[in-house]
């Protein structure tokens, strides 16, 4: 295994771990609990799962996968605010999606080479990404891994 390979094997490994551990909390909070507000004005649970879920299916079309495959939640839990009263899933669908979406996610990371990784992502043209090319496709696995363990800071306060 090449430096490369081993590093980006790392990364894969702690995005795995964030959803494990998003899995395990929604596998321990009830329904009233993803109901609730993580704190006085702020998120609820469930806006914190559609937000999470409508954030990793926005990373299959940023990392050239395929197009999102709920493209719904983008209006509800990314563009307005947890109170902005537009209908939301059910927490019982909410979680499907999030399965799916890791599932899907988990499915083409296994195919993916260094070299895949290391290649632009579709968000930045093929000028910018000649002059930083770090705003690469693991430069996006990061920053949504560490995406996922701010939010899922928030939801242990349900718990």
């Amino acid at each position: 295994m090449t430096q490369q390979e081993l590093m980006i094997k790392m990364m894969i490994t702690a995005w795995e771990s964030q959803n494990k551990r998003v899995d395990g909390i929604l596998a321990k909070l009830t329904d009233e609990q993803m109901h609730a507000e993580t704190a006085p004005n702020r998120n609820t649970g469930i806006y914190l799962l559609g937000h999470l879920t409508g954030v990793s299916d926005g990373m299959l079309p940023l990392l050239g996968l395929g197009e999102k495959l709920y493209p719904e939640l983008e209006n509800v839990f990314l563009t307005n605010p947890d109170k902005s009263d537009l209908e939301k899933p059910s927490l019982g669908q909410l979680k499907e999606y999030w399965k799916a979406v890791n599932t899907k996610l988990a499915a083409h990371f296994e195919t993916m080479s260094a070299d895949d990784w290391l290649s632009r992502h579709t968000a930045v043209s093929e000028e910018d990404f000649a002059k930083e090319p770090h705003r690469n496709k693991l430069n996006i696995l990061i920053s949504r891994t560490i995406h996922q363990g701010y939010h899922l800071g928030q939801l242990t306060y349900l718990g």
